[in-house]
C-alpha cells in the first residue's frame, strides 16, 4: 500500500473519530415545531423527527395541552377500568383504517406492536413459521430481532421460526423492479423450507432503518395470496411509513393496493410519547381471549390524549398533502444534485420519507462509508440533522417532521449541496 494511501486512511479515520465524539457530545435541550436546540442556544433543522417519531412537530401546542389538560384529571388506570380518553382515541384510529380492521390493541412501542402482533398470527393461523424480508426492521426485543435481518442490529441469540427472503430492492436487487421473480422466492421458502404452512409474513412499505428502501411495484399483492394460501396472515409494519408521511397516502400499504390482516404502529402516533398500536380484524382478535391480554401502561390516558390529539392535528394542517408537495420539492432538487455529484447514486422514497444513498462508484454501488460520516458531520456542523440508514450507514434518511416546509427543504439541500461541495 502506498504512503498516500495510508495517509488518506488515517485522515478519514481521525475525521471519522472526531464526527463520534461530536455527535455523542451533542446535548439538545429544547425542541419546536421542525427546530431542536444545543445547550448552547444553537438551532438546528431537525431532518429526522428524533427517529421518524415527531409527526406533528417538537412540543407541537395541540398535543401539548391535549397531555396537560389529561395529566390534571388522571395520568394512569390501566385498561382494567374504562376510560373515554382510550376508547375515542381507538374509534378515532379504527376510522382511518380500510376494511374490517377494527380492532385496536395499544402497547408502548414499534417492538411492542410487532411481538403482538406476531403472537397473534400464530395463534390465530396455529402455525410457528414467519416469513421476513431481507434489510427489514422491526425491533429489537428479543423476538422481534428474529424478524430483524439486519445483522449491525441482531446479537447471537435464537432467532425462532424465521424465514427471510429476498428483498425486492429496485436498486440492489439482482432482478431490479420485477416483483413476480422475488416474490417466487416467497414461495419457494414456503414450499421447501416449511410444512407448506406458515404463521404470517411482516413487511415495511419502505423500509426505514434499512436505508429508506420502497419495495418493488405489486410485490405486497403477490405474496400475500401466497401467504394466505400457506394459512398465514399478513401484517403491514406502519411504525415509520403511516399517518401520511408518504404524502401519496395515509398508510404505507395503500401503496402496493393491499389491506393486510394485521396493522403495527408507534413512532409517528405519539408525536414523542411512548405509544405504539395494533390494528385488526375482530375474528383475528378473538384468539386474544383465550387468555388475558394486558399492558400495563399501553393506552393510558396521557398518551391516548396525546395520540388522539395527533390525528387531529394531521387531518387539521392537511400534513399529508404537505409532504406530498415538499417531498417533491425535495426530490427534485435532490436529483439536480445528483447529476452534479456522482457520490449519489441512489434517491428513493416518498413524501417526507426519502433516501440518499451515497455510493463511490456508481456501477459498482460501493458504498461510501468513510465519505457519509464525513458529510453527516459537516451537515451537523452547519446545523442540519440527518439520519443514517442501510447496512453499510451510507444512505442518508430525510424523514423530518411533517411541519418541514419548503424553506427547510430549500436550506438542506444548499447545505447539503455545499458540504459535497467541501468533500
Amino acid at each position: 500500500m502506498r504512503f498516500s494511501d495510508v495517509l488518506f486512511m488515517l485522515q478519514v479515520f481521525a475525521i471519522s473519530f472526531k464526527y463520534l465524539l461530536l455527535f455523542v457530545q451533542l446535548n439538545i435541550v429544547e425542541g419546536k415545531m421542525q427546530y431542536l436546540f444545543d445547550e448552547n442556544g444553537k438551532r438546528y433543522l431537525d431532518a429526522f423527527a428524533g427517529i421518524v417519531t415527531v409527526s406533528c412537530g417538537h412540543c407541537h401546542p395541540e398535543v401539548l395541552n391535549a397531555i396537560v389538560e389529561q395529566s390534571k384529571l388522571l395520568q394512569h388506570a390501566t385498561t382494567i377500568y374504562l376510560h373515554h380518553a382510550i376508547a375515542d382515541f381507538a374509534e378515532a384510529l379504527a376510522s382511518k383504517m380500510p376494511g374490517n380492521l377494527k380492532v385496536v390493541y395499544f402497547v408502548n412501542s414499534g417492538s411492542e406492536a410487532n411481538e403482538l402482533a406476531m403472537l397473534m398470527a400464530r395463534l390465530y393461523s396455529g402455525n410457528l413459521e414467519m416469513i421476513s424480508l431481507r434489510n427489514a426492521y422491526h425491533g429489537g426485543s428479543s423476538g422481534t430481532i428474529g424478524l430483524t435481518a439486519l445483522n449491525t442490529w441482531k446479537y447471537s441469540i435464537p432467532q425462532g421460526e424465521i424465514h427471510h427472503v429476498m428483498n425486492p430492492d429496485p436498486y440492489h436487487g439482482i432482478f431490479g423492479s420485477d416483483a413476480s421473480i422475488y416474490a417466487k422466492d416467497v414461495q419457494d421458502h414456503i414450499d421447501y423450507g416449511t410444512s407448506g404452512k406458515v404463521a404470517g409474513f411482516i413487511a415495511e412499505t419502505i423500509q426505514g432503518v434499512g436505508g429508506a428502501v420502497e419495495l418493488a411495484p405489486g410485490y405486497l399483492k403477490l405474496v400475500y395470496d401466497m401467504v394466505r394460501k400457506a394459512g398465514g396472515l399478513c401484517i403491514a409494519d406502519e411504525v415509520q411509513t403511516g399517518f401520511g408521511r408518504t404524502g401519496s397516502h395515509y398508510w404505507g400499504f395503500e401503496t402496493q393496493g393491499v389491506i393486510p390482516d394485521i396493522v403495527t404502529m408507534a413512532k409517528g402516533i405519539g408525536n414523542g410519547l411512548p405509544l405504539g398500536a395494533v390494528v385488526t380484524t375482530p375474528e383475528i382478535a378473538s384468539v386474544m381471549a383465550q387468555k388475558i391480554q394486558f399492558n400495563t401502561f399501553g393506552g393510558n390516558p396521557v398518551c391516548s390524549a396525546g395520540g388522539h390529539a395527533v390525528l387531529r392535528v394531521l387531518d387539521k394542517e392537511k400534513r399529508q398533502e404537505h409532504c406530498a408537495h415538499v417531498g417533491s420539492q425535495l426530490t427534485a432538487r435532490l436529483r439536480d444534485l445528483q447529476e452534479r455529484y456522482d457520490i449519489i447514486g441512489d434517491i428513493r422514497g416518498r413524501g417526507l420519507m426519502l433516501g440518499i444513498e451515497l455510493v463511490t462508484d456508481r456501477k459498482e454501488k460501493t458504498p461510501a462509508k468513510a465519505e457519509t460520516a464525513v458529510l453527516f458531520e459537516k451537515l451537523r456542523e452547519l446545523g442540519v440533522l440527518v439520519g443514517k440508514g442501510g447496512l453499510h450507514g451510507n444512505v442518508f434518511r430525510i424523514m423530518p417532521p411533517m411541519c418541514f416546509n419548503k424553506d427547510d427543504a430549500d436550506f438542506l439541500i444548499d447545505a447539503f449541496d455545499y458540504a459535497l461541495s467541501k468533500l
